[in-house]
């Protein structure tokens, strides 16, 4: 091909435009203002105790003294059942809720009935309810019927918070599933259970992981109804963190205290950037794209 037949394109401008430069600039400063706490966490877990009030905004005199105080039963304290307690209560709490949450947003994707979007407001009227006006009747509740003090009172209250939470992003992920594929599965034998179980369900699995996360850090990170409705053999590790003491009444252990919530709160951070493409993927897409 002849020079004179090449079409010429003007040179990209590479430079970037001002209202990139504001993006970044903006992403910046949410990263720092989201993870300067954390951050300064982390400096006061690993800082000596007679330099936890330090200003200095890197790490210095670095010990493990806090961490070992942390998980120690000297003062009381028993941080490994508080936290064997949070994944019995979390787990409980994410299977049931998941469980549930796909056979309702699939029922309310899939079937047409009077009185849909009712129950779909009431859904989510239910997740925008205060907790903090929960506190008083479920704890009478609770006490009347002898559960209060029980894994079970801390596990119904963080379904009845999870539930909205996992049927809202079930419901918008399975009504992009084209139809087409479950008849397609009917019409080669397929019952209505088989073609959920075998075809819709697998096409589901992004957004089912993306609401199990969400739905066990919710439940992991629960501290107003368990503080009154949990008891020290029972209590999940927001409470535990709470009601650490010190070597004596005068002393309140902030440095052990960072150091427990940087051992509880480091593999939550952990666990979502490593699926984070994963979660992402499952709030924002369908199942299958034109």
């Amino acid at each position: 091909m002849s020079d004179s037949t090449k079409t010429t394109q003007p040179p990209k401008n590479k430079r970037p435009k001002a209202g990139s430069i504001a993006i970044y600039v903006a992403a910046v400063l949410i990263m720092l203002w989201g993870l300067l706490p954390f951050y300064w966490m982390l400096v006061t877990a690993f800082r000596k105790k007679d330099f936890t009030f330090s200003t200095v905004p890197f790490p210095t005199h670095l010990t493990l003294d806090n961490f070992r105080e942390a998980l120690s039963t000297e003062f009381g304290n028993n941080f490994l059942r508080a936290i064997g307690n949070s994944l019995i209560i979390s787990l409980t709490t994410t299977l049931i809720a998941v469980a549930v949450g796909v056979f309702a947003a699939y029922a309310l994707s899939r079937y047409e009935f009077r009185g849909k979007y009712v129950v779909l407001g009431v859904i989510m009227g239910a997740s925008m309810f205060p907790s903090i006006a929960l506190v008083t009747p479920l704890f009478q509740l609770f006490t009347d019927i002898g559960l209060r003090g029980s894994y079970w009172a801390l596990i119904i209250p963080n379904i009845s918070f999870a539930l909205p939470l996992t049927i809202y992003t079930l419901t918008s992920f399975v009504d992009e599933l084209p139809w087409e594929l479950e008849q397609a599965a009917r019409v080669d034998g397929c019952t209505r259970g088989q073609a959920f179980r075998k075809v819709m369900l697998p096409l589901a699995a992004p957004a089912v992981f993306t609401t199990a996360i969400l739905a066990f850090i919710m439940s992991w990170n629960e501290f107003l109804l368990a503080q009154q409705l949990s008891t020290v053999s029972t209590e999940p590790v927001t409470v535990a963190i709470a009601r650490f003491t010190g070597g004596n009444a005068f002393e309140y252990p902030y440095a052990t205290v960072m150091a427990a919530g940087a051992l509880v709160t480091v593999p939550l951070v952990i666990m979502v950037l490593i699926f984070q493409r994963k979660i992402i993927a499952g709030l924002t897409s369908g199942g299958v794209k034109e």
